[in-house]
């Protein structure tokens, strides 16, 4: 997810599951990391950040409610 307008057409469920999802690859991430070194480490760095921008959207709906 790059744009800010797709987090908010998706409906609460599929915010979950992409949640749900990315931080399972988060975790192979920094797994495979320590294992052997990543050839482009930022993207453990892209992933937690993609992380935090879902769960802030499905806070913010969530008090909305």
């Amino acid at each position: 997810m790059k744009k800010k307008e797709d987090l908010s057409k998706l409906s609460v469920e599929d915010l979950q599951k992409q949640i749900a999802s990315a931080t399972e690859a988060q975790a192979k991430l920094k797994l495979g990391h320590k294992v052997t070194p990543l050839e482009n480490p930022i993207v453990i760095r892209n992933n937690r950040k993609a992380i935090a921008r879902l769960n802030t959207e499905l806070t913010k709906r969530q008090n909305q409610a």
